[in-house]
């Protein structure tokens, strides 16, 4: 479904604002791994530079938190559904289960065909009746968010989850035009 991606260029000198652009999925790696940026102790300023993040938090070696980083961004890759392929998907029979990580309000604004919006409820309905081998697309407004619920997903057993690359802002540009655009007040 994803396809593999050009591995964008890193190294100490790169800021943690342009490492959180190209690579969504560093935050979330890099407090896994080292417990970096998880809470006000560990935390760190867009315009510090990963070497001094590195340095700051036990002189960490930055080829190997570099390694780290790259391993990550090339797992998530995987989990990723580009849109084009998603709308091709909701062609078949039968279509992922859709599941919708925003709010009530933009959901009930604009919304993907036959998504769902996440819930408690929703989750444990999952959990305990849908087949382990659906392929179920989560997605949000830019793609944010979801990487972290489809890795949840996939790790209680539903290998077939994917995260929509771009949210559903991506889908209306490069899949559906006919879904319209918005942007959330507090969005730069």
């Amino acid at each position: 479904m994803a396809e593999t991606l050009e591995q964008p260029e890193i190294d100490g000198s790169i800021t943690m604002g342009e490492v959180l652009s190209r690579f969504p999925g560093a935050k979330r790696a890099l407090f896994a791994e080292y417990h970096i940026g998880g809470c006000q102790s560990c935390a760190y300023d867009d315009d510090e530079t990963l070497a001094e993040v590195c340095e700051r938090n036990e002189d960490l070696p930055v080829g190997e938190v570099i390694n780290h980083i790259l391993t990550a961004h090339e797992n998530d890759s995987k989990i990723l559904i580009e849109p084009a392929d998603l709308a091709e998907a909701l062609q078949q029979d039968p279509a992922p289960r859709m599941i919708d990580l925003r709010t009530s309000e933009e959901h009930e604004a604009v919304a993907l065909p036959n998504s769902e919006m996440y819930s408690s409820e929703l989750l444990q309905n999952i959990f305990g009746n849908e087949k382990k081998d659906r392929v179920i697309v989560v997605y949000d407004h830019t793609g944010d968010r979801c990487l972290d619920a489809a890795a949840y997903l996939i790790g209680h057993g539903f290998k077939n989850t994917r995260a929509l690359r771009g949210g559903i802002d991506a889908y209306a540009q490069e899949a559906d035009q006919s879904i319209p655009r918005y942007q959330l007040e507090f969005e730069d």
